[in-house]
């Protein structure tokens, strides 16, 4: 044994040694077999046919109820313990169990269905020196394989050669990262001169030497050793599994990464289990109820050794004990009877109803067409099924700014010339003319080239391009070669650009009306036309852009021979590299920027610098070696970057306008008023945060003050910091109160509280992303969260990734509170899954932030829809099914209890077994239900109307441990109600004949009759909003009672099954005797009257927000109040320009690696600027076909 476990062990060293890098060789599967890599096979799925049954069971009886249903069943197996039938347990426990297994087998059946289709999908592998078709799972790392045409790439390779002219291929990246844009990857040039020639593939025995298996999906590094020469490999050169091959013939691929080693598979890991606060509490109820249950059986087990004790000795004449059991067995015995008899104080019923509603819940956000976005056919989905109450619980939201709030749709709006200022209008009187739909544009029809949508008012710009200003040219030359674009030409005249970003087309698009035309590019080559000239500039270089360099410049040879370096980005950033003599057009240019940044615009700075040929050979050369080293190649590249971008001539600056989306400032507005904090996490820079935090309504000028925290120091931020929170509570305490407690099942999770300090007005808080980073270590992050959270706004500029989901993990851990994160690119994937609740939007970013959110959508503006009306609803909803659950079960339960008392404390039922049995499977699941799905307080214009109504789900008013206290107060008041008033009721009655009617069948039967008829009563005054539906549930559960009953109750069934329907002839008996009935309505009035009574009371002495509502929708209309439109606010902070690019694209256009698929066309921006919802006005549903039509009418 010890032998085998040492020789484990070595097996895990050996395994830990080869990943930390891997080597292989192609065309040699003895040596890549050596280091035991994965074969291609993959597998997804949980179970195979000898698993199943035992894997799912155990996760099933992991769960704490399953499993005290479990122990339950067994307990009814003893015949000394059990009162009760077995099947009263086991036929609730088999079908949910049955239910949720046959759920999980069709989910991996699902899963096998699909592991087959891709395992055994063919691939042509090179094997013995001709081409084999193989099945996916028998591909090996090092084989060398061929792929077609739209065929999906098999495994992580590396890019042999291909069909296409300089090796290129083109793949479609969508089941990686949502993206439809294609990717262009390229070979080696010495791989790529093998073409298709199986001899020169066959003998190709080259050595890779790379990372071990990660799921970094946008980095690789490797060296490729062929014939003593070492080549780099990067991302640029790997086909990642997953993909699909696009507009290429054929391309050969040797096999890295393997199976469960490619990083498609690296990535499907599993996704954090996100679950409710609610579900939180019922786990802590479910283990109280538990306590309580083994409090009340001790109590049953008391009595029962008090009665034996003082009146058992007189039953022993004819009821002895059997043999070895005495009164302290039979009160131990009774104990576990109880636990039997008693257990429905913890029904089995419930986790399924749980689902059941999250599941319609869903489907009603899935299926609103008010939040349905016609113009990309896009409707609302609810990803997650679990989580809907939450969303009516939201305290705090975090927002990504660029495509959430704003659209990511860039128009090209001024700019700035050697200190001449381009783009606003003025009149005579040197005023500015304020631009409009009707102003006249700048006609560029003599551009044969020019793209008819691209909009310009300025005709001075025009003119001075004209008149052959040499500096407007080389502003617009260099936006015309200093990009990562990609063109594509159908037809003659007609181009087509695909942008890495929106800001980037934008600008070129602008050069391109202006007279310099981006034509087409090769990876040595950018082809302008220079006002109908065409020109070949020779592309030396592209020094990329990254989240440091905040710049990207190209570096470009004339035909002439000129050599120059033309580079643009974030004005501090290029400032910082200006030549001294360009002190003075700095100076005019800041002003010109400060003025965009008034109006909430993007800028970016451009500048040029001509180079020598001898320095540009020498450095080319040092590029080279940084470009192929190993280790440390980012920090060498930043260096020659750094080196060569000095001493720059400024030719200007650009600014482009984000336009924001539709009924954002209003549904800013109207989160605002639910008492709900934004907070804005930010790429841009502050300025530009800034100017877009008034236009969105979150910054207002009638707040008291706007705190600015820009330190760069520990000190400085804390400093700054705390001047804001004084300010804004002069009297509140040093240090913070910091509320520490338990919590979770077992109370063993320790839980830290900062509480909410009271301010006297409202205040924002902008703060950059250095000094945030200063603000999330340990020692501040509590200063921070106390100011930020005093706030009613809160903006962080140039915030990383990182630093987003940092933030709200603060939040998450010392303010308990519900938070909500939306965004809609890869930037705020992180985001969206720190928070409870992740919103992505399907913008121009991609579908990153869509595939990992629970709830996506198209605009901003649903956001409100989703939280103030389903939100709202669905937690509405859950508080008062838990309630009314809890209530109809403890109430059925507490019965037995009293009926203990006049039992002998034997654990005889009340009720009849199948009545027991049949209680919350039949005769209580679908009223409430219904109740859950369909329930509304007020319906979706008034939620609207007063967004206050969300308040009560942030305090968790509606369903709390107290709320859960007053439910058991009121179950027991009501089981006192129905026991003893049928029992005095009962008690020495005679029929009409004369005949005795107070047996014990006939008492359980008018019990549980009180008993259904009552918790029914009871829903219909929970219920707010009734449908068809609810009416058909209620009434139609009564009757499947009385149908059930008189059938069971029957002469016929009694003979059949004489053992399991003893009850016979009770129900025509008992039923036919008015006495009863009255019996049945006295029970009901005293039930339910008190509460009627109590409600009235509540609601004229302390009417809550939602009685107040619902007492004015009886008397008014809603009213439709006219939009309020926030003033545009001009300022003179600076703006910057926020880039949005991905690191590594410029490597990928000189690598001879660009993009030839069309893009979509460019859309029409908003024409409307306030939706009827977001002005809450009243709306009507209109059909998919009508809104269609209308937004085409637009």
């Amino acid at each position: 044994m010890g032998s085998v476990v040492s020789c484990f062990r070595r097996l895990c060293v050996e395994e830990k040694k080869k990943e930390e890098e891997r080597l292989l060789r192609a065309n040699d599967r003895q040596f890549n077999l050596s280091y035991h890599y994965v074969n291609n096979a993959i597998r997804t799925s949980k179970y195979n046919i000898f698993t199943f049954l035992p894997l799912n069971l155990f996760e099933q009886f992991r769960r704490l109820a399953n499993a005290y249903f479990l122990f339950l069943f067994f307990l009814q197996l003893i015949p000394q313990v059990s009162s009760l039938s077995w099947y009263t347990t086991a036929v609730p426990l088999v079908l949910v169990l049955s239910i949720t297994a046959v759920k999980d087998a069709t989910d991996d059946i699902n899963r096998h269905k699909s592991d087959n289709q891709v395992n055994n999908r063919k691939v042509e592998v090179l094997i013995d020196g001709e081409l084999r078709k193989e099945k996916w799972m028998n591909v090996q790392v090092g084989d060398i394989i061929r792929l077609e045409n739209n065929q999906f790439v098999t495994a992580d390779l590396l890019l042999l050669s291909s069909s296409e002219p300089l090796n290129l291929v083109y793949v479609e990246t969508a089941e990686l990262d949502g993206e439809t844009n294609l990717k262009v990857k390229q070979a080696l040039t010495v791989t790529g001169e093998m073409g298709d020639n199986i001899d020169e593939l066959a003998a190709f025995d080259g050595e890779v030497r790379c990372e071990p298996p990660n799921n970094r999906l946008d980095k690789f590094k490797g060296t490729l050793t062929l014939k003593e020469q070492t080549y780099a490999l990067d991302n640029d050169k790997v086909l990642l599994r997953g993909c699909t091959l696009r507009n290429t013939e054929w391309c050969f691929g040797l096999v890295i990464f393997g199976g469960p080693d490619t990083k498609l598979m690296q990535n499907s890991g599993k996704t954090t289990f996100k679950r409710t606060s609610i579900d939180h509490l019922m786990n802590v109820l479910v283990l109280c109820i538990f306590g309580f249950l083994a409090f009340m059986c001790s109590v049953m087990a008391i009595g029962n050794a008090i009665w034996e004790a003082r009146e058992g000795s007189v039953f022993l004449a004819f009821l002895p004990y059997e043999a070895g059991v005495n009164a302290t067995l039979s009160s131990f015995l009774s104990f576990w009877s109880y636990i039997i008899v008693l257990n429905t104080v913890v029904p089995i019923s419930l986790y399924v109803s749980v689902e059941i509603i999250r599941l319609g819940n869903s489907f009603f956000i899935d299926w609103d067409r008010k939040m349905y976005y016609p113009k990309n056919d896009t409707p609302a989905q609810a990803r997650t099924t679990t989580l809907n109450e939450e969303l009516g619980q939201i305290k705090y939201i975090f927002s990504d700014k660029t495509g959430t709030l704003t659209q990511n749709i860039m128009t090209f709006n001024k700019c700035s010339i050697n200190g001449q200022a381009y783009g606003d209008l003025y009149d005579f009187s040197g005023q500015r003319v304020e631009i409009t739909e009707k102003t006249q544009k700048v006609d560029f029809s003599r551009n044969p080239l020019a793209d008819p949508k691209f909009v310009f008012h300025d005709h001075s710009l025009q003119e001075t391009m004209k008149e052959g200003n040499p500096e407007a040219e080389a502003f617009f030359r260099l936006l015309a070669l200093c990009h990562t674009v990609m063109s594509e030409e159908k037809k003659e005249g007609e181009l087509y650009y695909q942008a890495q970003s929106p800001d980037e087309g934008a600008l070129v698009t602008a050069a391109r009306n202006f007279g310099f035309v981006f034509r087409s590019r090769t990876p040595e080559t950018i082809t302008v036309m220079e006002m109908g000239r065409q020109v070949v500039y020779e592309l030396v270089a592209v020094l990329d852009f990254n989240n440091v360099r905040k710049r990207m410049s190209v570096i470009v040879r004339s035909p002439q021979g000129k050599i120059t370096l033309f580079c643009k980005g974030a004005d501090t950033i290029i400032y910082e590299r200006l030549h001294p003599s360009c002190d003075k057009l700095k100076k005019v240019t800041t002003g010109h920027l400060n003025e965009y940044a008034g109006d909430g615009l993007r800028t970016l700075v451009l500048a040029y610098k001509n180079l020598d040929e001898g320095y540009l050979e020498e450095w080319r050369q040092r590029h080279h070696e940084a470009s192929t080293a190993m280790e440390g190649r980012e920090e060498r590249l930043d260096q020659l970057y750094e080196e060569i971008e000095k001493d720059m001539v400024l030719l200007g600056a650009s600014a482009v306008e984000d336009k924001l989306q539709d009924g954002v400032p209003q549904t800013i507005e109207q989160l605002a008023k639910a008492d709900i904090k934004i907070w804005v996490l930010t790429g841009d820079k502050q300025e530009t945060a800034e100017n877009i935090g008034y236009s969105c309504n979150m910054l207002r000028e009638e707040m008291k003050d706007i705190f600015i925290v820009a330190a760069n120091t520990a000190e400085g931020v804390k400093e700054e910091l705390q001047n804001a929170r004084r300010k804004m509570c002069p009297e509140g305490a040093e240090e913070p109160v910091v509320m520490r407690s338990r919590a979770g099942l077992f109370w063993l999770k320790k839980t830290e509280t900062v509480q909410d300090e009271k301010v006297d007005g409202e205040y924002g808080l902008v703060i950059n992303g250095h000094s945030l980073a200063f603000g999330l270590e340990k020692d501040l992050e509590l200063e921070l969260l106390r100011t930020a959270c005093m706030c009613q706004t809160v903006i962080c500029c140039r915030v990383t990734p990182l630093q987003k989901a940092q933030v709200v993990e603060l939040v998450k851990k010392y303010k308990q509170a519900i938070t909500l994160a939306i965004g809609d690119g890869a930037n705020d994937v992180s985001m969206i899954k720190a928070a409870h609740i992740g919103v992505g939007i399907s913008g121009q970013e991609g579908m990153q932030a869509v595939l990992s959110s629970d709830f996506s959508f198209a605009q901003f503006r649903y956001l409100q829809r989703l939280l103030l009306v389903h939100g709202r609803w669905s937690y509405l909803r859950m508080c008062k099914f838990l309630c009314y659950f809890f209530y109809k079960n403890f109430t059925f339960t507490f019965v037995h209890f009293w009926y203990a008392f006049f039992c002998g404390f034997s654990a005889q039922t009340v009720y009849d077994e199948w009545f027991i049995t049949l209680y919350n499977l039949v005769y209580t699941s679908l009223p409430v239900l219904g109740l859950s799905i369909f329930d509304q307080d007020v319906n979706d214009r008034w939620s609207f109307q007063y967004p206050q109504l969300y308040s009560p789900g942030q305090q968790n008013m509606y369903f709390s441990k107290r709320a859960f206290v007053r439910c058991m107060m009121h179950s027991c008041y009501s089981s006192l109600i129905l026991f003893f008033i049928p029992w005095a009721a009962m008690h020495d009655t005679v029929r009409d004949d004369g005949k005795d009617i107070a047996d014990y069948q006939s008492f359980a039967l008018l019990a549980q009759t009180c008993l259904l008829i009552v918790v029914n009563m009871q829903l219909c005054l929970d219920t707010h909003y009734w449908t068809a539906i609810n009416q058909f549930f209620v009434w139609g559960s009564l009757a499947a009672y009385f149908a059930i009953t008189f059938t069971m109750y029957s002469n016929g069934m009694f003979l059949i099954f004489t053992s399991a329907f003893p009850f016979i002839g009770t129900a025509r008996n008992s039923l036919n005797q008015p006495n009863v009935w009255l019996t049945i309505f006295l029970t009901t009035l005293l039930c339910i009257l008190p509460v009627v009574a109590f409600r009235f009371i509540f609601i004229q002495l302390r009417p809550t927000i939602n009685d107040k509502v619902r007492h004015k929708v009886g008397k008014e209309a809603l009213p439709a109040p006219a939009p309020r439109r926030p003033a545009r606010r001009i300022s003179t902070r600076r703006s910057g320009y926020a880039f949005s690019h991905s690191q590594g694209y410029g490597d990928l256009v000189t690598s001879r690696k660009f993009l030839l698929k069309r893009p979509l066309k460019r859309q029409v921006l908003f024409t409307q600027t306030d939706s009827p919802l977001a002005q809450n006005k009243p709306q009507h549903y209109r059909t998919i076909r009508e809104e269609v039509e209308e937004s085409q009418s637009l």
